[in-house]
């Protein structure tokens, strides 16, 4: 795509119908939905098929994470192949490869070992296939338009995770864990045919990649690990990513105490399932509300306060409240994820252009980590301090984090001119200039 530079862009709001009027995208925003429903109905199959065969807590709770945990690893070795292979092949063979995966876990009775090995393996080559993805959504999504795809996939993804959770139960249910394994893997089918059928084939250099990128000077692994730390090296790019990784591990530890919390009050049967909902309804909230209703600009300006809001309710679990106030103390959180809004034209500015693949899934891979990492270390606290103290610890955090994001973002004040063409380098990432935020 040819990079345009509108005056006017920083002040621009685009709508959902533009964002929707891409075909690349309505495309990849549709395969997604569909691949994060069988995502959670595989995940919750899987544990119940574990814990059904073993009747142990912890090897059921370890096939649940099994497939977040080694997303890092699978970034780091690699991630550059994001940027090095055809679009339409990676994304084709990500949802193929998740197929296989759930359908040889539906088909053949392995012993559990094997079967947590499956999943992750499948889970070092989601950043690769994830990355491609969301690099082809930046350079397809112009200026606000961009920001808004990412707030309908975000806003999508809360839905989908739901739904994929109650489908689970029912189809459990109804067929079993191996049969709903089956449907999992009939819709990540689904979703590889559709891209195979309906996406071009792109060469990395006709989506915004260069030749160089394309072929690479090394191995795989070898190149991923130089991106990755040329990536994290650069202090823009370093500090936006643990603005978007560090605010939703500390909630992810805090949402993990709900259960206990719930039945350390002694709450009715099931009230913990509507605390747990709470979060993803306020999120959906946010993700609509601050996408559609305000200006650039002023997404930018709130980051902060949103984080803020994040955290700051969350404290006052120290005071053990009752479900309604947990309630809406879980709302207000959840509405501060809207936070990451601001700060992705920031984050897509920042990139090298030829690493924007690698960026988007080391990005993904890191949030999933340590939101992985969050639960154990604030359950571990929760032992000596109670669940209470230990969801307002969580929150106090990433309200501290967003003082830190204070001293080095300041709010935009006008809309930035295009400059004319130029390419500079700033601590080992390349930055171009005269680029628009998604080429």
């Amino acid at each position: 795509m040819t990079p345009t530079a509108e005056p006017a862009q920083g002040n621009h709001r685009a709508t959902y119908r533009e964002v929707l009027a891409e075909p690349r995208f309505r495309l990849l925003f549709s395969t997604r939905t569909v691949a994060i429903t069988a995502d959670a109905l595989r995940i919750t199959t899987f544990s119940v098929l574990v814990f059904s065969a073993t009747g142990s807590a912890l090897l059921s709770a370890l096939a649940f994470g099994i497939g977040f945990l080694p997303q890092l690893f699978g970034s780091l070795l690699l991630g550059s192949l994001a940027d090095r292979m055809p679009p339409r092949a990676l994304i084709t063979g990500g949802y193929a490869l998740t197929c296989a995966a759930a359908l040889l876990l539906a088909l053949v009775r392995m012993p559990i070992v094997a079967s947590l090995g499956v999943v992750a393996l499948v889970a070092l080559a989601t950043p690769v296939f994830h990355g491609a993805s969301s690099r082809l959504v930046a350079q397809s999504l112009e200026g606000d338009a961009y920001v808004l795809g990412r707030s309908l996939n975000n806003i999508a993804a809360s839905g989908a995770q739901l739904f994929g959770l109650a489908l689970g139960g029912a189809v459990v249910a109804a067929l079993g864990p191996r049969r709903a394994l089956a449907v999992s893997a009939a819709l990540y089918l689904g979703c590889a045919l559709a891209v195979r059928i309906r996406l071009p084939r792109l060469q990395p250099g006709e989506f915004g990649g260069t030749p160089g990128s394309a072929r690479g000077d090394g191995g795989a692994v070898r190149a991923s690990l130089h991106g990755a730390g040329l990536l994290l090296r650069g202090h823009t790019v370093r500090r936006l990513m643990l603005a978007q990784w560090l605010p939703p591990a500390f909630v992810a530890g805090a949402e993990g105490l709900i259960v206990a919390y719930a039945g350390g009050r002694h709450f009715a049967p099931g009230r913990y399932a509507v605390l747990m909902g709470c979060l993803p309804v306020g999120m959906l909230v946010g993700d609509l509300l601050v996408g559609r209703l305000l200006l650039p600009p002023t997404r930018e300006r709130l980051v902060v306060p949103l984080i803020a809001l994040m955290g700051l309710p969350l404290v006052g679990f120290a005071a053990e409240p009752g479900v309604g106030v947990s309630s809406c103390l879980l709302l207000l959180c959840g509405f501060g994820f809207a936070y990451g809004l601001g700060l992705q034209r920031p984050f897509l500015d920042a990139l090298p252009q030829d690493g924007q693949g690698q960026a988007f899934g080391l990005l993904g891979s890191g949030s999933m980590t340590l939101q992985g990492v969050g639960p154990v270390c604030f359950g571990s606290v929760a032992a000596g301090i109670g669940t209470g103290g230990a969801i307002a610890l969580a929150g106090g955090a990433a309200a501290l984090t967003a003082g830190w994001i204070l001293t080095w973002h300041p709010p935009p004040t006008s809309p930035v001119p295009v400059p004319n063409c130029s390419t500079g380098s700033e601590n080992g990432t390349e930055q171009h200039a005269c680029s628009s935020p998604a080429q």
